[in-house]
This record gives C-alpha cells, sequence and structure tokens, in this order.
C-alpha cells in the first residue's frame, strides 16, 4: 500500500509543481475549463450542491438556484487552483492578494500576551489565510484530518510551515495546546469548525441556516479548557484571486458563557457570511445530512 502511495506522489507532485509555476492569469484560465468539466460534463456533486441550497434557501427560485450554483463552480475551481499555487507562491504575491483589514484586533492578544483561538468557516479562501503568519508573532497551529497518503500529508505541511503554520492532527490537538500553554508559548489555534460531525460525536446541535445539525464544539471545550479569548476570521472575496480577512472577537471570558452559547454564536457568524454572497460557501460537503435525525432534546 505505502509503495503505491509513493508511486501517486511521485507521479502527482511533478505536475502540481508544474502547474504551481504558472502564473495566477493562466491557472484562472485552467480554472474555467476545469468549470466546464465539472459543473456539465461530470457534473461532480451537482445534487449535493444543489440540494443543500434548496434546503436552506426554500423561497429560491429554479433560476437562482442555478445561478448560485454556476457561481459556487467558477469558485471552487478558482480555489484548488489557488490551493496548488500555494506550493510556489511568493510571499509578496500572496501578501498583496490576501489581504487583513484590522490585524490590531490580533495584536492586542499579543501584546498582553494572550494566546487565542481563531475559528472560520469554509468561506472565500481558507486556504491563504495561512499568510496571516506573516502579520503577528503568534505561533501559528492548525487543526486538520491527516491524509492518508503520508507522503501530500507531509508535502501539505510543509508547504503550510512556511508561513511559520504547523498543522495539528484532530486527535493531538488538545494536548499540543495543553502543553504549550504550560510551556508559555503565544500561539493561535485556527479551526474551521462549521462542518458536520459524526453521530456518534455529535454532543449538540444548533440551527444553522434554518435547519438543525450536530456540531463541532472542540474550539469552545478548548477556549474553555484553557481559558483562552476566541476571535473569529471573516473572509471576504473582494475579486476574482483577491481576498480581505476581518477579525472580530467573540469573548475574551469563555468561562463566562453557557456550554455550547459560543459554538451557536460561530454558526451565526458563518450563516452572516453566507446570506451575504452564498457562492463562496463550500456546498459540496454534506452539511445538513444529520437534519432528519436529530435527537428528542434538541428537537
Amino acid at each position: 500500500m505505502k509503495h503505491l502511495q509513493l508511486l501517486a506522489y511521485i507521479i502527482i507532485y511533478p505536475v502540481l509543481w508544474i502547474i504551481s509555476v504558472l502564473p495566477l492569469r493562466v491557472l484562472y484560465i485552467l480554472s474555467d475549463g476545469v468549470y466546464v468539466l465539472l459543473y456539465y460534463i461530470i457534473g461532480y456533486r451537482k445534487k449535493v450542491v444543489k440540494d443543500n441550497l434548496k434546503l436552506v434557501f426554500p423561497k429560491k427560485s429554479e433560476q437562482d438556484i442555478n445561478r448560485i450554483s454556476k457561481k459556487f463552480y467558477h469558485h471552487f475551481c478558482d480555489m484548488m487552483f489557488e490551493a496548488i499555487k500555494s506550493l510556489t507562491i511568493s510571499e509578496k504575491e500572496i501578501l498583496k492578494r490576501f489581504k487583513v483589514t484590522n490585524i490590531e484586533e490580533l495584536k492586542q492578544y499579543e501584546a498582553s500576551k494572550q494566546s487565542i483561538i481563531l475559528m472560520c468557516g469554509h468561506y472565500a479562501s481558507w486556504e491563504w489565510s495561512m499568510s496571516l503568519q506573516k502579520h503577528i508573532d503568534f505561533i501559528g497551529y492548525g487543526v486538520y484530518k491527516r491524509l492518508r497518503n503520508p507522503y501530500f500529508d507531509k508535502l501539505v505541511k510543509r508547504v503550510r510551515g512556511k508561513y511559520n503554520t504547523f498543522l495539528i492532527p484532530t486527535k493531538e490537538i488538545i494536548p499540543k495546546l495543553v502543553q504549550s500553554k504550560k510551556n508559555n508559548e503565544l500561539f493561535l489555534c485556527g479551526m474551521a469548525a462549521d462542518q458536520s460531525p459524526k453521530l456518534n460525536k455529535a454532543y449538540h446541535w444548533t440551527e444553522f441556516m434554518g435547519v438543525k445539525v450536530p456540531c463541532y464544539t472542540g474550539s469552545e471545550m478548548l477556549a474553555k479548557r484553557l481559558d483562552l479569548p476566541i476571535v473569529f476570521m471573516a473572509i471576504k472575496k473582494v475579486k476574482r484571486g483577491f481576498y480581505e480577512a476581518t477579525f472580530s472577537t467573540i469573548t475574551k471570558t469563555p468561562k463566562d458563557f453557557k456550554d455550547y452559547d459560543l459554538t451557536d454564536a460561530f454558526h451565526k457568524l458563518v450563516e452572516a457570511q453566507i446570506k451575504t454572497a452564498p457562492e463562496y460557501y463550500l456546498w459540496t460537503h454534506k452539511r445538513w445530512k444529520h437534519k432528519d435525525n436529530v435527537p428528542e432534546e434538541f428537537q
């Protein structure tokens, strides 16, 4: 099995690298071609996307759903090529394309020597948010699910590492942050926590886009356990290939809140982004797949 994984890496990585060195204007031309392939020919997860949109926007017409779907697939293809571009993109280029509007919101915590939990949704460009580390002095930790292919897993870690961001598997994040705090490290732990957990790990359900869904609660749990402020990162797509991040503090005192109130507050912030420009959300994920399995206590 490992030999096959290595072979896949040896074959695929050079192709990805060659693509990554192309100018972004060329990559967006390629993206347009892949969009036609995915949307019109392959129909990649097209039913999932449209079912999700119809579920959360029941008042929108079929024409509106189709319009949002097409815009989403355009953006989705752009993100794929932007992720590949991350292999070789220069610091100057990524800082020009991923702007930060109010870095002082994070700098205040650096000044007071407070580590923070940074939350965001799968919206706009969470991939290029890795450049955030160039604006701050925090050690950056990103929670992620380890890739099955260990060679690509190392590649992803290496790319993130260029910007002083270190990826930590979900199962290892608690002991890592506990130890970091004991060592008096100043860290920022980033989590995209808007996706769907397994039912056997669903400790809380909330209404997200008008539908009851199970939620990941790890961010809130960590913030309370380590007494860390929670900051939300809202990413806006300004135009093709250009993004802006704006930060807002959800709370500086997480222990003052009832369990799951902060998780609910986070989902409301993601929801507000989606309603503003729905085409930039990750609609290919089956976020609402458990809507018919709501436990009685959450109904």
